[in-house]
């Protein structure tokens, strides 16, 4: 299969260069693909060039395990200055590592192979072997992953990370992602996401009428209305421009997105509304994994560990400095009191609802705990 792979991803870069109709069908259960949008060729083919320069030759090597003939490729959507190129480039640097250089990977960030979807549907089909990416786009292809956007769970991202990395959580969702098509290496996270704003907000009536960006997700739009406020989907490279014109009042996302994007210039509060963790997944193809050897899988899996740990550290660490930034411009960080965020959870029971009445009821108990 890893031959194939090879194969699949120098011919996708010709496809996509050439034959302006490129489709496929989707896997069975998933939404019909719209064309994959046009990738640069040079990218593609430099992808795939790269695959046979990285290894060359199938001799033997100590061991008696095949010598990797090519770097395989990780891909994500993020720019490289993210928790999310940190995750995917320490888990590469341990896989080469634990190997003693054996087993190589290639990462290509900043949507250089694909937006989020496209990385998905590339991932599920076996043609990009690794992915690192937020679990938001993953719902429409899992729903039961809709069990993270249930809003304000949590009051600590200690409280977060233990409950994903609960032994009976975990292996629930591991299955999601098998009968997806991924295998589940690890996650980690960005933070909470936070709403930056241009009013004071310190009660809950105070987010009525507030136009906020947010993704095209139905359970992230529920989850503003319900506090009155008027959330407005939007292309996440409009949203300086829509705050600077004032067509929007605000957004919402982690710490490390509004500093890298300079919203805060554009905006008077940060409101740590903490309402949805900003989780990261490390998938890898499940055929691709299964086809593995023993010794490989259990490399992949350690680095993954280990990645997993590191990206939570550099988290924390990035966020206590995107604060210091956002404080040093003049822009305001509120937290809200105990009573507040619970008056939140309120006014979100529609959600709550809703989303426990569409995944999974072992899923939604093992999240919710007591």
């Amino acid at each position: 299969m890893h031959e194939k792979m090879h194969d699949k991803i120098y011919d996708k870069a010709y496809d996509r260069t050439h034959d302006k109709t490129y489709d496929k069908k989707c896997r069975e259960k998933r939404f019909h693909k719209k064309p994959i949008r046009k990738l640069a060729a040079g990218l593609l083919l430099t992808a795939a060039a790269s695959c046979l320069i990285a290894g060359c030759g199938s001799a033997e090597g100590d061991g008696g395990s095949e010598e990797q003939r090519y770097a395989w490729p990780l891909a994500t959507a993020s720019p490289e200055d993210t928790v999310t190129q940190l995750f995917a480039e320490k888990f590469a640097d341990e896989v080469l590592e634990l190997s003693g250089g054996k087993m190589k990977i290639q990462v290509y960030p900043n949507s250089t192979l694909g937006g989020d979807r496209d990385l998905l549907e590339t991932c599920a089909d076996g043609d990009i072997p690794f992915i690192v990416q937020n679990t938001a786009p993953q719902v429409a292809f899992m729903p039961d992953l809709a069990v993270f956007d249930l809003p304000c769970v949590f009051d600590s991202l200690d409280d977060c990370r233990e409950t994903i990395d609960d032994p009976e959580f975990y292996s629930l969702i591991s299955d999601v992602y098998t009968k997806g098509g991924y295998h589940l290496l690890g996650m980690a996270d960005q933070g909470f996401r936070v709403m930056s704003t241009n009013k004071e907000i310190t009660e809950t009536a105070d987010f009525k009428g507030q136009k906020i960006r947010t993704m095209e997700n139905s359970y992230h739009l529920a989850f503003w209305k319900c506090l009155g406020a008027n959330p407005t989907p939007m292309s996440f490279s409009e949203v300086y421009i829509g705050l600077q014109q004032h067509t929007i009042d605000a957004q919402e996302n982690p710490y490390e997105v509004i500093v890298s994007n300079r919203l805060y210039e554009q905006q008077d509060y940060i409101v740590e509304t903490n309402h949805l963790p900003h989780l990261i997944s490390l998938i890898v193809n499940d055929t691709f994994f299964a086809e593995l050897s023993e010794e490989e899988q259990e490399i992949m899996m350690e680095a993954a560990e280990t990645a997993t740990a590191y990206a939570r550290e550099q988290s924390d660490e990035r966020i206590a400095d995107r604060k210091k930034t956002i404080e040093d411009s003049g822009t305001q960080i509120i937290t809200l009191s105990d009573e507040v965020r619970e008056e939140i959870r309120q006014s979100a029971r529609e959600v709550y609802t809703s989303i426990e009445a569409n995944i999974s009821k072992e899923i939604f108990e093992a999240y919710m705990g007591e």
